[in-house]
């Protein structure tokens, strides 16, 4: 067989960084942030340098203090008049400046009186001379007079330094509470910036790596994108039809299927000013601060249309209004949303803004958001099909190094639900698995085992097991095995392996279920039936049953309760369904406590059914599920080629999946519209290549299985 189109070379990857809120637009070299708290500790060293560093000021001292111990004793070098501050600076002789070191203690923050001045006098110079001229004459020594007196011109800027200092450091205190009370530092972290919006913008000059051609599987929802996209770059035609640009599209769908990614692609191809933020970067502990953002963001938009506002996880701020149990309680996220209607559709108009915003809840967002005005498409993303997982396994694969054995068909028959996330997740650990193998390439086996892990866990080669409860795992998977075999409906077998996988995983089987939308009573029967089959095989077998079931139990009982209170199939409750999504009755059930007692007990009374219907069964195949649990405690992993040699082909053939190559929408992957190959014939031992990764774990008190029942109908 033709293996599809699949680059082996990886592709060459821009060396410029990714930016952390959108990857796939370069941000350059990374450049060291400065740090504002150096201008602190720089305004703290000056600080501390002025007020303590030596500084010669001299002892003050009046004129009679100094007159007959130091001038009448020739002990004065010179004078030193001060101009401008009425002071006179008086220097002593070395070995009088000396003689003052030895009797006084010198502290490193004051004078230094070995290089003077050694005393200070408030003292003017005409006082000085006429003091000089006074003792002079007392003394009878005319070289008094005679002592050498300096000027020198001065500005002293203490008193300026002195007033100045406390209120730089009340002025720095108060920078740094309020840019802590702020959130930090930053544009919108500062408590003046606080109302502003957190959005990040992408010019039309901005590079963003992710396009169109990076998005499979995905074809419905990239015609309504690119439409929108269409529009902005030529208006004139739907225009000249009378047509008008929606004026938002809101994308829901499941966790990783691909809404956020679709987002990156509008911001690499529209060419206009993209902003994107989070619904949370609305919300704030200050009351008003969440509508003020809402009016800042729109603000810039407007300056700024045409352009695009793309809103992640708006049911952070878009959750109905008027379910807050809690009386009095606050509602500034009911402001800030009644701030964004407004804006979205208010009596002033937006022309030109285009609001994308994707959510996982669509059920909680209030009805005014989504009416037609402001989210004119609600735009649904399911996980893919299997054409869209194989085109997603296409676009992940190209910078993979890949075997010849690798087939993109293949990988997407086995992870049915699997969404692009997943999938991603797959072809990386399939590469660090290879890696870690030494490998030069990325084969088959690799991506088998990352299947495996994704699905199953990690396998726990050192766990520990005693015979017995090995025993009582390999006739449960038997159990569940047999039973899905022999049953029409139920899916068949694929592979079952009893090494201990994830954290209390002992079992672990894949199926192959339909690719389906629609289940028929009879379908979720056998379903109930084969998840009851490893309890009734312990039941059979050992005459008693272990906490293994579980999750099984857990699971038939849903399945069991929605048949019977959502699903109308039951005969005594009627064709009602008392599902209620939206929680319209809050605390209180939607039916009557008779009819919750009924509905009970026909749930018991189905299961039981499907207990006694799965019982009979095993009893009939007791031979085939000793012959099976032998096998598997033997191999510890056989696949669907083991069971058709110990039990038969099966009854009810599985038709090949039939897959319709995607259209090719403008300009998407260029292996998107290859029309899928057929999977080769399986061989003895690769019966797990062809079959679709659906999970059953027998644990210790632990099962998991996919809930086939509950999002149908």
């Amino acid at each position: 067989m033709n293996n599809p189109k699949v680059n082996n070379k990886p592709e060459s990857k821009p060396e410029e960084e990714n930016n952390d809120d959108f990857p796939g637009l370069p941000k350059g070299p990374k450049k060291q942030k400065f740090n504002f708290y150096w201008i602190y500790l720089i305004l703290a060293f000056v600080i501390l340098f002025v007020m303590f560093w030596p500084h010669n000021e001299g002892k003050s001292a009046q004129w009679f203090d100094i007159k007959d111990k130091y001038v009448a004793a020739h002990l004065v070098d010179k004078f030193v008049i001060v101009k401008g501050q009425g002071e006179v600076e008086v220097y002593l002789t070395p070995d009088a400046a000396a003689k003052i070191n030895q009797n006084e203690k010198e502290s490193p923050f004051t004078t230094n009186t070995k290089t003077g001045p050694q005393f200070v006098m408030d003292m003017t110079p005409d006082q000085l001379t006429a003091n000089l001229k006074q003792l002079s004459e007392e003394k009878k020594d005319p070289t008094i007079s005679d002592i050498r007196q300096d000027t020198e011109q001065r500005t002293d800027y203490t008193p300026l330094i002195n007033w100045l200092l406390p209120v730089g450091l009340i002025i720095l205190v108060w920078v740094f509470f309020m840019r802590r009370m702020g959130g930090g530092a930053g544009p919108g972290g500062q408590l003046f910036n606080i109302g502003k919006s957190k959005a990040t913008l992408f010019e039309k000059d901005t590079k963003v790596n992710v396009t169109f051609k990076d998005v499979a599987g995905l074809e419905e929802a990239k015609v309504e994108i690119m439409e929108i996209v269409d529009f902005l770059k030529n208006p004139k035609k739907y225009t000249d039809l009378g047509g008008k640009i929606p004026k938002g599209a809101l994308l829901i769908g499941p966790p990783g299927t691909g809404k956020t990614l679709l987002a990156k692609a509008v911001a690499g191809e529209a060419n206009v000013p993209f902003f994107s933020l989070s619904g949370s970067d609305f919300v704030e502990m200050f009351v008003g601060v969440g509508a003020s953002r809402v009016r800042d963001l729109f603000r810039q938009a407007k300056e700024k249309a045409p352009c695009i506002i793309f809103i992640d996880e708006i049911d952070a701020i878009g959750r109905a209004r008027g379910r807050n149990l809690v009386q009095g309680a606050n509602d500034e996220r009911e402001n800030t949303l009644n701030q964004l209607l407004t804006e979205m559709d208010g009596f002033s108009t937006n022309s030109g803004v285009i609001i994308l915003a994707a959510t996982n809840r669509p059920d909680i967002l209030d009805s005014a958001l989504m009416r037609p005005g402001r989210f004119d498409r609600q735009i649904s993303i399911d996980k893919p099909d299997i054409a869209g997982r194989e085109a997603i396994f296409k676009v992940h694969l190209r910078p993979v190094k890949l075997g010849a054995d690798v087939d993109a068909h293949k990988l997407a028959v086995q992870t049915p639900g699997f969404a692009g996330a997943e999938i991603a997740n797959v072809c990386n650990e399939a590469a660090l698995i290879a890696a870690r193998k030494a490998k030069t390439q990325v084969e088959m086996q690799d991506f088998q085992d990352a299947i495996d892990r994704v699905i199953g866990g990690l396998e726990k080669k050192n766990k520990i097991i005693s015979p017995e409860e090995k025993k009582i795992v390999g006739y449960h998977e038997a159990g569940h095995a047999i039973v899905g075999w022999f049953l029409e409906h139920a899916a068949p077998l694929v592979k079952v392996s009893i090494v201990p996988r994830g954290v209390a995983a002992l079992g672990y089987a894949q199926y192959l279920p339909k690719e389906q939308y629609l289940y028929t009573k009879e379908q979720l029967l056998d379903t109930v039936c084969m998840a009851l089959g490893g309890r009734v095989a312990e039941d059979i077998v050992f005459g008693k049953i272990s906490t293994g079931a579980q999750n099984d139990l857990e699971r038939i009982t849903r399945l069991a309760f929605d048949m019977v209170a959502m699903y109308g199939m039951n005969d005594k409750i009627g064709n009602v369904s008392y599902n209620d999504p939206q929680n319209e009755y809050g605390f209180n059930k939607p039916y009557s406590e008779k009819t919750a007692e009924m509905i009970d007990n026909e749930v018991r009374s189905f299961i039981a059914s499907a207990y006694t219907r799965t019982k009979k069964l095993l009893i009939e195949r007791k031979a085939e599920l000793y012959k099976l649990a032998d096998v598997l405690l033997e191999k510890e992993i056989i696949y669907q080629s083991d069971l058709e040699e110990l039990l038969g082909k099966r009854q009810w053939q599985e038709k090949e999946p039939e897959v319709k190559p995607l259209e090719q929408i403008g300009d998407t992957s260029p292996d998107a519209g290859e029309t899928p190959k057929k999977p080769e014939p399986k061989k003895k031992g690769e019966g797990e290549k062809n079959g679709e990764a659906v999970q059953h774990k027998h644990t210790d008190g632990i099962s998991l299985e996919p809930d086939l029942g509950q999002d149908n109908g």
